[in-house]
């Protein structure tokens, strides 16, 4: 989901006041370049402040102006020491503390940013723009209550105050408070339809607690928004809606061109002198208790170290469990940047030459592709985290497969694809499954009967995925569908909907969140996984297979609804994948009711499971290093990034993909 900020053009949001006292044409003059400035030709507004400030150098609101000009061109630091001049001259000046607040947020400095909002209000009580831009602050700080009462006090003072709605909405939205947020977002979009991406966060929202009511109108006005190349929708969120890769391409270059665009801000580097190791640079907000570390951790620990040397850039939540504490240990160094704005933490990544940085986290949650934007490293790439192609000119590579992405498909992507021998998607070998022996009774299903489940996130349920779900229900008499319960409204829900289709509701049964290898545990009280599409199991895909448990997929045409296959082709599963929604259906339950056939494909399964590729850490990080030196030599002999295959184990490099 994206939070809608204003960003600069909350920077101009208050008109300033030009003291009585001033001569005529020094009052005309702060005019004529104030018009410039809401113009947007900075350049000359800002000759024309420096001109006023020369002669008038008290003159407190060509300060302030010039000091919102440096923050409008990312100069963060600058800005902030021009506010602080502005405020010595001014103690009392709400506007100047709030901008400052600004630019010290744009420099991750986020207390101080506070701070600086909390002296405005204190100043200056009903300024809402305040409220406003210290709550989007807390949200960075993850103090979504505090932020959602700024928004609330912004709303007060402005009741038709969209982006504060919006806001708003997003911060319970992380908070969980689903239908909270779905009233936020409905009352912004009545204010303000066309608020950026809105409409995207609102239908991710009701994805969340499976509301699908009038989803087929939603899903038209979507499309045809995108086609307008509207900014109508962040394209994680569309990967979940529609399995139509040129669609989420566009989705993609909007956001990006929008939100994080190519910034010239730093000079472009200078080729960099053959290092004795490959210098690798992994970027994430993920190393920590989630889905991407479970997934890499044991890659970094494997990866060969007289060859490459490994540097972690760390700016998601310094969480203190074990994952965190292993993956620092895997690094040669490992980088904490929260408190670091984008620039600084591009102008590190070059100041230690990392030749490759590897971005963990693309266009999700807490992702940072600005500093991407202005080029961390000579050659970027997009891997593992966000599955889809970014629309970003400065990402050189994504990392791949034959499966996900297959070469009719590459029109589909920005970047030039990376081919990896088998999946993509690298695995834990090391995850620990408890030894705890679950019974059904005690997960609240039944003795006997069928057990189908998923465990997918409740938002990557679509209405035709579920209408399948019913109908292998009906054919397959006893069973019940066993699915994750994120929230109690999607929930009941699931359950109404269940009931809508002719199903009881006690047959759609909920599992609580449990620690990881307990969760891994009580996959083998299952008989079989049920993938969703357009947006199939990733993670979930891994646990499932790596407990024993048969993942049953279709395979779409972008690659979030190519994974699931992906990793049953790694293990040798091939007959695991369906093409269409009917096929899908039948092989439910025709394994359903031949119980035989069941116990033949989970026998291949224990067999295949540390026999083929998928589960195999060792031999993925010699096929990802023969990746990434095939990219390092492109580089060091002048060529420009091209689509590649890197070759198994067993081979010493890396060519190129006709």
């Amino acid at each position: 989901m994206e939070r809608f900020e204003q960003q600069d053009k909350q920077i101009l949001q208050n008109e300033p006041i030009i003291s009585k006292t001033e001569k005529q044409s020094h009052a005309v003059q702060l005019q004529e370049a104030i018009a410039l400035h809401q113009q947007g030709r900075l350049a000359e507004a800002e000759a024309q402040y420096k001109a006023i400030l020369k002669v008038q150098p008290q003159q407190v609101d060509a300060l302030q102006l010039l000091a919102t000009i440096a923050a409008q061109q990312q100069s963060y630091v600058e800005a902030v020491e021009l506010f602080d001049q502005v405020l010595e001259i001014n103690p009392l000046h709400a506007v100047a503390y709030s901008n400052r607040g600004y630019a010290l947020r744009e420099l991750k400095q986020y207390e101080e940013a506070v701070s600086s909002y909390n002296k405005a209000l204190l100043l200056k009580p009903d300024y809402a723009d305040a409220y406003y831009n210290r709550g989007i602050t807390l949200e960075e700080l993850m103090r979504y209550e505090e932020a959602c009462l700024s928004y609330d006090k912004a709303i007060a003072l402005k009741p038709d105050y969209a982006e504060a709605y919006s806001c708003r909405g997003f911060a319970l939205h992380e908070l969980k408070r689903y239908e909270e947020a779905q009233s936020s977002f409905d009352k912004a979009f009545a204010l303000k339809p066309d608020t950026d991406f809105l409409f995207g966060n609102m239908m991710y929202n009701k994805m969340n607690i499976c509301d699908w009511r009038d989803i087929d109108n939603h899903l038209k006005y979507l499309v045809a928004k995108i086609d307008s190349r509207k900014k109508i929708c962040a394209p994680l969120t569309l990967l979940g809606l529609l399995d139509s890769p040129s669609l989420q391409k566009a989705a993609a270059e909007i956001f990006v061109h929008e939100r994080y665009p190519a910034s010239h801000a730093l000079s472009a580097i200078q080729k960099y002198a053959r290092h004795d190791k490959i210098r690798i640079g992994y970027f994430s907000a993920d190393f920590r208790d989630h889905a991407t570390a479970y997934l890499m951790a044991e890659l970094f620990e494997q990866h060969d170290r007289s060859k490459f040397e490994l540097i972690a850039f760390s700016f998601g939540p310094n969480t203190p469990d074990a994952l965190r504490k292993r993956a620092a240990a895997a690094f040669d160094k490992f980088i904490d940047v929260r408190t670091m704005n984008d620039h600084a933490v591009a102008q590190l990544s070059r100041k230690l030459e990392i030749d490759i940085a590897l971005d963990l986290s693309g266009l999700t949650t807490h992702s940072r592709p600005g500093i991407f934007a202005l080029r961390a490293a000579p050659i970027q790439v997009n891997y593992l985290g966000y599955p889809g192609t970014m629309g970003a000119e400065y990402v050189d590579y994504l990392i791949a497969d034959e499966t996900l992405i297959p070469k009719e498909s590459r029109r589909h992507y920005t970047e030039q694809i990376v081919y990896l021998p088998n999946s993509y998607q690298v695995n834990d070998t090391k995850r620990v499954i408890a030894e705890q022996v679950f019974f059904r009774e005690e997960l609240g299903l039944p003795a006997t009967g069928f057990v189908f489940c998923c465990f997918n996130n409740n938002f990557k349920i679509t209405p035709s995925t579920y209408e399948g779900w019913m109908k292998i229900l009906k054919q397959v008499k006893g069973s019940v569908l066993w699915l994750l319960e994120d929230n109690a409204t999607a929930a009941g829900n699931l359950r109404r909907e269940a009931v809508q289709r002719g199903i009881d509701a006690e047959r759609v049964i909920f599992a609580k969140r449990m620690p990881v290898a307990e969760h891994l545990a009580r996959h083998r009280v299952a008989d079989l996984f049920l993938d969703t599409l357009p947006y199939n199991a990733h993670t979930t895909a891994s646990d499932a297979l790596w407990a024993g448990l048969p993942v049953l997929t279709c395979i779409g045409e972008s690659f979030a609804s190519r994974v699931a296959p992906s990793l049953l082709n790694a293990i040798r599963l091939p007959e695991l994948i369906t093409s269409s929604q009917e096929e899908y259906e039948a092989v439910a339950i025709n394994l359903a009711t031949n119980p035989e056939q069941l116990a033949k494909l989970k026998l291949k399964l224990e067999q295949n499971r540390l026999t083929t590729p998928l589960f195999d850490t060792q031999r993925y990080a010699r096929d990802i290093e023969a990746a990434y030196t095939g990219m390092y030599e492109r580089y060091h002999a002048d060529l420009p990034p091209a689509n590649q295959n890197a070759f198994p184990s067993n081979s010493s490099g890396s060519t190129l993909v006709p």
